[in-house]
């Protein structure tokens, strides 16, 4: 007996209101059939490495035709104060003998043997916070080098209380005046910020190895005695002139010396073959022109890496050529107002600011503890942050450390004012845009295009304030 249940049984492989199915019949054109007679609006090329590259955008930029940029100073008699090099084992540190040669008494030393048994010498001291490494009024009879961490520089207010003079952090040495001939005490007390090491080497230890080498005690003589002729406060030779006389007096006689040896900056290259293939070049130049898409993010890359030497090349990039007297530290860690106002005191028409995007709003953070709200200018259209006037651009071709550390950068601008300058060549030959050529290669076997692109470029710090950068900038956000 059959038993009617009023439902069909499912037919196996059938969809329910699928294709199958009478009652999914198609009534138009679907839009998958008709794509393949529509035309596609396309966009050009994209690339997310494209910056805003304000350095390239806003460095005034010198003509260079001989290829070699010379920058004529006057004499300078000032010995400058290097910073010291450091090697780590585990928890042993050491300093890197040849690097003492940046002591100011020491400058221009080259006796390896000596500087050796001087780094011995060095005794490893490990310190907390609020340690004292120096205190003023005691006696001085120890040079402090800074290996790793970060130590304030106190003295005596005229009303008796404490300032802060500086702020010395790695590499940076105090106590030059413990290496003198005779005996001294200190005007200073050398407080810890953080945790960090130092290197001490005593007095008496130095003396000894004095007393042992000849060479040594002729490379202090001649640092005792001192330069030849008088020097103002940037180490030039003074320029003899008499003021405020009367009556017939015998005006003094003068002249400017120039460094015998300036410093001559080559223009250096970035350069790619760019490479397309003759039948894409034939037959897929619509819409849009194949050679003109590669070509134009092909000058894009090599315009992002010409920004990113400016910054950071060992011979002619503004991190590493930045004079070690315009440096300065962070009173604490995240760049302050404080901060940026002693970048600023430290030269005159300061033009801008070019820091990390991390660091600029590490800057913000810090302004908004503190209820303030800088300033923004307009450049060439866009809102820039600014502080004091100063716009802030970014540039994140400013390397950030594995600690979360960076540098903030800033510059005088232009020949007129003893400034940073860019250094290029134009009128090259196939000049495609100011200083970047694109030459055609020909055609291989392979039948592919070849064209070579080349761009030429440098940058000189025509005078050492032209160019102040904050280190150890510290931009990770405070949990508090």
């Amino acid at each position: 007996m059959t038993v009617d249940s009023g439902i069909e049984a499912e037919q196996p492989g059938a969809e329910p209101n699928g294709p199958g199915d009478p009652s999914s019949s198609q009534t138009s054109l679907a839009t998958a059939a008709a794509r393949n007679l529509a035309t596609t609006t396309k966009t050009a090329p994209q690339m997310q490495g494209i910056t805003s590259r304000w350095l390239l955008r806003t460095l005034p930029w010198v003509e260079v035709s001989g290829g070699t940029y010379r920058v004529n100073r006057r004499l300078s008699y000032a010995v400058g104060r290097g910073r010291v090099s450091f090697a780590k084992t585990g928890a042993e540190v050491r300093v890197v003998p040849p690097s003492l040669a940046e002591l100011p008494q020491l400058r221009g030393f080259r006796d390896t043997a000596v500087l050796n048994a001087l780094a011995e010498r060095f005794e490893q001291r490990d310190f907390e916070p609020g340690e004292e490494l120096v205190t003023s009024g005691e006696a001085a009879e120890s040079l402090v080098l800074i290996a790793h961490g970060k130590a304030q520089r106190l003295g005596d207010g005229k009303y008796g209380h404490t300032t802060v003079l500086g702020v010395l952090a790695d590499g940076e040495h105090y106590g030059d005046e413990a290496l003198g001939g005779q005996e001294a005490r200190w005007t200073e007390t050398l407080r810890t910020v953080t945790a960090g090491t130092a290197l001490i080497l005593p007095r008496q230890s130095f003396r000894e190895l004095v007393g042992l080498s000849a060479a040594l005690r002729e490379q202090l003589a001649a640092y005792a005695a001192g330069p030849a002729k008088s020097a103002n406060k940037h180490g030039e030779a003074d320029i003899e002139l008499a003021s405020g006389h009367s009556g017939e007096l015998e005006l003094p006689g003068t002249f400017v010396d120039y460094e015998l040896a300036p410093r001559e900056y080559e223009l250096a290259v970035a350069q790619t073959v760019l490479r397309v293939h003759s039948r894409v070049a034939d037959l897929y130049n619509q819409p849009m022109n194949q050679t003109e898409q590669q070509l134009r993010l092909t000058i894009e890359a090599l315009r992002e890496r010409q920004e990113h030497e400016l910054v950071n090349n060992p011979e002619f990039g503004l991190l590493a050529n930045a004079d070690y007297e315009q440096r300065v530290h962070t009173h604490g860690g995240p760049p302050t107002p404080d901060d940026l106002d002693e970048l600023l005191s430290r030269r005159r028409k300061s033009k801008f600011f070019l820091a990390h995007p991390k660091a600029i709003a590490a800057f913000g953070r810090e302004c908004s503890k503190r209820g303030l709200y800088p300033d923004t200018v307009d450049v060439h259209g866009n809102a820039v942050p600014a502080w004091r006037g100063v716009p802030i651009f970014p540039c994140n071709k400013i390397p950030v450390s594995e600690h979360g550390t960076t540098s903030i950068m800033v510059m005088r601008t232009g020949e007129s004012d003893q400034g940073v300058v860019g250094l290029h060549q134009t009128g090259l030959p196939d000049e495609y845009e100011p200083g970047l050529s694109v030459r055609f290669m020909g055609i291989d076997e392979k039948a592919v295009i070849s064209y070579l692109v080349s761009t030429y470029y440098s940058a000189a710090v025509l005078v050492p304030d032209a160019l102040g950068v904050l280190e150890n900038v510290e931009i990770a956000r405070d949990r508090s």
